[in-house]
């Protein structure tokens, strides 16, 4: 399929693509952001006449993934287990050779060591993408973070990835190269969601016409914060914000031991009425546009923050930690003036900080409201879009087939 004048994914480096063969490789295509941008690259390698080759185990996007041109290859990519690996690696040359593959692509650590292994042995162009902070304090964790930083390119999704990569892994600075985490601005725009899908996900939520929603929209697990927007619940409810409905969105993906904890909290601060646990959202367009304030009160540093970006190309108001890569993407006092504010960022795991803020975006009129939408679009549509990181990404790739002919 090739590309056409006017394409979502044209870039400069799309026509040096054509023929070639591409081959990702991801432990599963489940939600997150590893995931969501493994189908992104494919779609856009298949709009530029590639061939788009995903090595994983299978998930849930898989099936998109097979609708916008790409090609599932089950491979057993989640096993950590060294033997397993060294016949993985084995496994992949093979493909590798079997499909003329031209270029590999890792996303996650184990996996990359077998595409390390396979990509030399067949002197092929490999690449590396940090989807997340591995921060390991042993020399042996670190060696095995390590791999992460052999690409010929190494691409980190934030300048905080970036800074950390080239403080861990310092023989990889000069093969660093920023691309921020893109954002589908034809998927994530208010005027793509149909008020029935708001309406239809309230309902789910079981949350009443007069309350509005405080959304946390991620898995389930200690540092994502739930706790902490738990206890800020408490206080805006104590301090007179009675008409909220905090919704904790997210897989529990078999933490059975917090979520009892969470719902040991949420009882014993009487918060049955308020607090809902809702699992996955499949449709988080319209989810952030349900929230009156979107919360990422992470406790440890994130490598991007996905849900930041989204939710600020939707409009909504984002109350995020002063910490890791998310305050790179909310525009907040000091770095602007509080009349150029897109969020509100606070001191992590400080439930009282996050609950004024909270209070502050929830007082917004509407006027100010509709001003700080504004200019939270025009900000994501400068920096975060994902034509920008497919571009980029492209460009890499062309560069580094450039010359192989």
């Amino acid at each position: 399929m090739r590309p056409h004048p006017g394409s979502p994914f044209m870039t400069s480096g799309s026509s040096g693509l054509a023929g070639r063969t591409v081959l990702q490789v991801v432990p599963e295509l489940d939600a997150g952001g590893a995931e969501r941008t493994t189908v992104d690259v494919a779609a856009a390698l298949a709009q530029a006449g590639a061939r788009a080759l995903v090595a994983t185990e299978g998930g849930r996007l898989v099936a998109e993934l097979q609708a916008k041109g790409g090609i599932w290859l089950p491979f057993p990519a989640r096993s950590k287990n060294p033997i397993r690996m060294l016949a993985n690696a084995r496994r992949l040359r093979a493909m590798c050779l079997d499909e003329g593959v031209d270029l590999v692509h890792a996303r996650s650590r184990a996996p990359a060591w077998s595409a390390l292994m396979a990509s030399r042995a067949l002197r092929l162009p490999f690449v590396t993408t940090y989807h997340g902070s591995y921060a390991g304090r042993s020399a042996v964790k670190i060696l095995y973070n390590s791999v992460m930083a052999r690409g010929d390119v190494v691409i980190a999704n934030s300048h905080y990835t970036a800074d950390l990569i080239g403080r861990m892994h310092p023989f990889a600075r000069d093969r660093i190269r920023v691309i921020h985490r893109g954002t589908d601005l034809r998927r994530f725009s208010t005027a793509a969601v149909e008020p029935e899908r708001v309406e239809r996900l309230r309902r789910q939520w079981g949350v009443e016409p007069h309350q509005r929603v405080v959304l946390l929209a991620a898995r389930l697990t200690g540092w994502k914060g739930q706790k902490v927007l738990i206890d800020a619940a408490r206080r805006m409810l104590d301090g007179g914000v009675t008409d909220i409905a905090v919704v904790l969105a997210g897989d529990e993906q078999g933490r059975d031991g917090y979520v009892k904890e969470l719902d040991s909290l949420i009882r014993q601060l009487k918060l049955e009425d308020v607090v809902r646990r809702v699992g996955h959202c499949a449709d988080m367009p319209a989810a952030f546009l349900a929230a009156s304030v979107v919360t990422v009160p992470s406790t440890e540093p994130e490598a991007f923050g996905r849900s930041a970006v989204e939710a600020q190309a939707m409009g909504a108001p984002v109350v995020v930690s002063d910490l890791g890569a998310v305050p790179e993407t909310v525009l907040a006092p000091p770095q602007v003036p509080s009349a150029a504010r897109t969020g509100w960022r606070v001191p992590p795991g400080d439930p009282k900080a996050l609950a004024e803020a909270v209070g502050a975006a929830l007082a917004l009129g509407a006027s100010a409201r509709d001003a700080l939408a504004g200019r939270a679009r025009m900000h994501v549509e400068g920096l975060f879009s994902l034509d920008r990181m497919i571009g980029e990404t492209l460009d890499v790739y062309a560069a580094l087939l450039g010359g192989r002919g």
